[in-house]
């Protein structure tokens, strides 16, 4: 397998696709799945196909949403490769011990691998988790530890924004630095992504923290790079991200991840969850994807040596891009 991408065009043979069929996805993208800005497709190491829309072209960034939340697990698990955190193992609270003396005994058990496979207790009810509350405070670290813990036990399947906002404060408190940051010297330069830059955020609304303001990577009012969401990548960015997954964590010969990180992640379980990724299992096809509000998505399928790379436009109630890939991209391999 290669160990980086090579951006040539290239023939049939080379990917095992059927490139006029490939070049039928342009109709139906623009027919049915109109908030699509732009989709990568690599496969064995080369791209298949590359098509922007609404404007939009490769240097363009995009807002990827709760994409964040796998990039994020992928800076956990270099934390724990480069010695930063000694593993998933060690309590959320030991981190944060001004808190630690007054909480309770459930809160205390709670660890890394809790927040990484959402399965945290908090007060609210499944896909009800009230963030507009968490980006009104002006500690949400502090705010996610108080609830923490709350109305539940541990090990059940509660997903949380909150709680992967905490590991973005937990690498900090590891590696002294900022997601952002520890993101671009360990992750983003190694593969060739853009380095993102830092925006000051002076103002905490809808568009600043979600909508049309956002740029770099979103922060927190004390600095803490968001970990739920809040990150801006190129469509080909996320394809390179998701390559390194494919390809055991080596990236042009270089070991950026541990193979054994990216298979605890991605191991199948009943929550279908993962280290912070989607997993999937259909007609005999495994997949894991990092999904994003609007349709943004990195879908890797090891089977077919194949990702999958969607930035969007955020919209209510997109199209899911699960039939795309299905019925469109995935009969194209010969």
């Amino acid at each position: 397998m290669q160990s980086t991408i090579n951006w040539q065009t290239v023939k049939s043979e080379s990917i095992y696709m059927n490139i006029e069929k490939l070049s039928e996805l342009e109709q139906t993208i623009t027919s049915d799945y109109n908030n699509i800005n732009g989709i990568v497709i690599i496969r064995n190491g080369h791209v298949a196909y590359e098509k922007y829309f609404n404007g939009k072209g490769p240097d363009d960034c995009h807002n990827v949403a709760s994409v964040t939340k796998s990039v994020l697990s992928a800076l956990i698990g270099i934390a724990i490769d480069r010695g930063y955190i000694k593993s998933v193992e060690e309590k959320v609270l030991d981190f944060f011990p001004k808190y630690n003396s007054d909480a309770d005994k459930q809160k205390q058990q709670i660890t890394i691998r809790h927040l990484l496979t959402m399965t945290v207790p908090y007060p609210f009810e499944d896909w009800h988790e009230p963030l507009d509350v968490l980006c009104q405070q002006q500690d949400w670290i502090k705010y996610t530890l108080d609830i923490m813990g709350e109305n539940g036990d541990i090990g059940a399947f509660k997903y949380s924004t909150a709680g992967a906002h905490l590991l973005s404060a937990i690498l900090t408190k590891s590696t002294g630095k900022s997601a952002r940051t520890f993101a671009n010297e360990h992750l983003f330069t190694p593969l060739g992504m853009k380095e993102i830059p830092y925006y000051q955020m002076n103002a905490y609304g809808f568009d600043d923290l979600f909508g049309k303001n956002v740029k770099g990577w979103v922060h927190d009012p004390n600095g803490h790079s968001t970990g739920g969401w809040g990150l801006t990548l190129t469509t080909r960015d996320m394809a390179r991200f998701g390559y390194l997954y494919l390809n055991n964590g080596i990236w042009d010969n270089n070991k950026v991840l541990s193979e054994t990180w990216i298979r605890e992640s991605t191991e199948m379980n009943p929550n279908k969850y993962g280290y912070l990724w989607w997993l999937r299992k259909e007609d005999g096809l495994s997949t894991y994807s990092a999904i994003g509000d609007g349709g943004n998505m990195i879908c890797c399928i090891p089977k077919m040596n194949m990702v999958v790379a969607i930035s969007s436009e955020f919209i209510m109630n997109p199209r899911d891009r699960w039939p795309l890939i299905k019925e469109n991209i995935i009969p194209t391999i010969i």
